[in-house]
């Protein structure tokens, strides 16, 4: 008996000793807004994210475009192996 009461008192002074967290002391009410805020700051991230990855695609494409339209750059960087399509 004398064991079993030594771990019930060691158990009980660990759950009373734990300090308040800012979940508990915070109403319900200001939770849900905080959470909320959190998500539309997430939102916001991911559509900004999208944009600028939209606006590299875009960059990219255009300077492909611009340099499918140099004859240089398209002679410097072409296949010489010209036997394939004779």
């Amino acid at each position: 008996m004398a064991k079993k009461r030594k771990q019930d008192a060691a158990v009980k002074p660990q759950t009373a000793d734990k300090p308040a967290t800012l979940k508990d002391l915070l109403s319900s009410d200001v939770l849900n807004k905080l959470k909320q805020q959190s998500e539309e700051l997430k939102a916001e991230q991911q559509k900004q994210k999208e944009a600028e990855l939209k606006k590299a695609e875009e960059a990219r494409k255009a300077e492909q475009k611009r340099r499918d339209n140099d004859f240089e750059y398209l002679l410097e960087n072409s296949n010489m192996d010209w036997k394939k399509y004779k």
